[in-house]
């Protein structure tokens, strides 16, 4: 018997296509049901029950239930970046979907990534994040800065109760459509939070694609330019 992670089983569990719907679209972060997830996979609510059965076992997805309703999200960030990084991997193999539609630009734009923002602004973000001396990117280690520290500040976020998670503070996700990466960890998500909060930006309800206005992509370019 073979000894060490089991990833025929990982793969398993992930690479069916209804699966693979459905765990896309948690994607966006948001909780959805059976009866949500089952349309999204093209299946019945039955055979999507059994597929989440299947993915709750081992932690990929969990549920939560708010009164008679059970809904389903990813595990955490680290299956999220799974989720992303095989999309990546999937793109630069010429291993794509064929069907497309109006979404697609507004998706590689600016989406969910899982909790934080990706595609072109969210590599924009790390860019000029990087690029100012906000951060250090060291063979993929990020860092924030003294500099970085102070704009996070300034920018009404409390640094301090993210130092405190149990989540990394920052760390660089490879963006599937950009093939760049974008901020993840728990600044990257406190960032998109205070993006909707200052009405730069809105998710789209029907889709993981991020939605901003004119004058918040004007007011995020300048910032993080």
């Amino acid at each position: 018997m073979k000894e060490g992670p089991d990833i025929a089983l990982i793969g398993s569990l992930i690479g069916d296509p209804a699966r693979a719907n459905m765990l896309t679209a948690l994607m966006s972060g948001k909780a959805l049901t059976a009866t949500e997830l089952a349309t999204e996979a093209g299946v019945t609510i039955q055979t999507a029950s059994s597929h989440l059965k299947k993915l709750e076992a081992v932690n990929i997805v969990q549920p939560q239930k708010q009164g008679r309703h059970k809904y389903f999200t990813l595990a955490d960030e680290e299956v999220g970046s799974v989720l992303e990084a095989m999309m990546g991997l999937a793109a630069r193999r010429g291993l794509v979907r064929t069907r497309t539609g109006p979404k697609d630009p507004a998706l590689r734009k600016a989406r969910t990534c899982y909790d934080h923002l990706a595609g072109e602004m969210g590599v924009f973000l790390y860019d000029g994040l990087v690029a100012n001396g906000h951060l250090t990117d060291t063979s993929g280690e990020v860092s924030i800065t003294q500099t970085g520290q102070r704009l996070v500040s300034e920018f009404g976020i409390n640094l301090a109760s993210l130092n405190s998670s149990n989540r990394p503070l920052c760390k660089s996700c490879l963006d599937w459509s950009a093939r760049r990466s974008h901020l993840g960890g728990s600044l990257g998500v406190a960032l998109l939070s205070r993006f909707h909060e200052l009405g730069w930006a809105r998710r789209d309800k029907a889709s993981r694609a991020v939605i901003f206005s004119e004058n918040g992509e004007r007011s995020f370019r300048e910032v993080f330019a």
